[in-house]
């Protein structure tokens, strides 16, 4: 999509331009031009112009592809295009408050799992922007440093796995109760022993290979126990979402009455995760903030929605997952987008 450059337009088209963009965005209803005409005292949009020359630089405007006139409204709306121009060059952005950047902070910083924080993330996107949150679960395999198995009844486990850099994960396995009628001490020293510097996919390809060439020097009950145990453990962590979306609710608004079909279309695309995950990875290969309008991804073609997505690092810098929204396109770019932003960098300090 190419919009053409803000130079091309006189003082006058870029300030009823904004304001058309603005108000939309405000109202999620087309402006017109008497809305437009007279002083922003007398309720007006603060363009000194009568209503008919209004007109003419709002035809002239859509005819440059940058507006567009509903069939069932006399105003005028920003196009894809025409929101292109906006974001890029003319938005002002509203950074979040102290008190908005307190929150999000504290909210990020209670303790618990990372799958917990999240979960929070998504929630807490959602309720900033008033669209739907995702997060993008983070890729990163940690190498690891120990792992310890207690029983916990007859036939449940409970395993802890603690990462190099401190991370700690718990996971509960239910085994047969003969697995367990050998010595977990003795099972988890073995596995701490060759988990230590190695990713899980490493460790249990080392321990399959050892256990196969028969060099374990683990009885029949401890091998078992070893085996059935990273099994569960990588299956689990093979299966976990890639993204976490939250807030769908937040999409069926009054104004979605009315497109009833595009919102049914952007429901859709959110059940598709994989392609919606495909399109965040962008934003991750970009290592930038990234905005999608609408059509610009083929993902969201009918549903003319728009996402703002942004990666976010690890203590290291390196760029481990992305968040953002995705709502109508007729979002509130200029507070949203550093919302996004702030709430990436606040995540990374929770990742660690």
């Amino acid at each position: 999509m190419n919009s053409p450059p803000l130079t091309d337009l006189s003082d006058r088209a870029r300030e009823i331009f904004r304001l058309v963009v603005e108000g939309y965005l405000d109202s999620g209803t087309p402006v017109g031009s008497k809305a437009l005409a007279g002083p922003r005292e007398e309720g007006g949009g603060g363009v000194n112009l009568s209503p008919a020359s209004i007109r003419n630089v709002l035809a002239d405007l859509e005819a440059r592809g940058l507006l567009a006139a509903p069939h069932t409204s006399a105003g005028r709306m920003p196009t894809e295009t025409g929101l292109r121009l906006f974001v890029d060059a003319m938005m002002q952005v509203a950074e979040p408050t102290r008190e908005e950047r307190a929150a999000i902070e504290q909210r990020l910083s209670e303790p618990g799992p990372i799958e917990r924080a999240l979960e929070e993330t998504s929630a807490l996107l959602s309720d900033l922007s008033g669209a739907a949150g995702m997060v993008m679960v983070p890729t990163r395999e940690p190498r690891l440093a120990q792992i310890t198995l207690t029983a916990l009844d007859a036939t449940r486990v409970l395993a802890v796995l603690v990462s190099e850099d401190g991370h700690i994960e718990n996971r509960i396995l239910s085994l047969p109760a003969e697995a367990l009628a050998t010595s977990l001490e003795q099972a988890s020293n073995y596995l701490t022993a060759r988990i230590a510097g190695r990713t899980l996919a490493e460790a249990a390809g080392a321990v399959e290979e050892e256990i196969a060439s028969g060099k374990s020097a683990l009885d029949e009950a401890s091998r078992d126990l070893v085996q059935r145990g990273l099994a569960i453990w990588s299956e689990d962590s093979a299966q976990r979402p890639v993204l976490i979306v939250r807030g769908q609710a937040n999409l069926l608004d009054e104004s979605a009455l009315g497109d009833i079909e595009r919102v049914r279309s952007l429901l859709d695309d959110l059940e598709n995760k994989q392609s919606l995950a495909g399109l965040l990875d962008r934003a991750r290969r970009a290592e930038a903030l990234r905005i999608f309008i609408g059509s610009e991804n083929r993902l969201f073609s009918l549903s003319g929605s728009s996402v703002i997505a942004s990666p976010y690092r690890d203590r290291d810098g390196k760029v481990v997952g992305v968040l953002g929204v995705i709502g109508p396109t007729r979002l509130n770019y200029a507070r949203v987008v550093p919302m996004v932003d702030f709430t990436a960098r606040s995540l990374g300090k929770r990742i660690g």
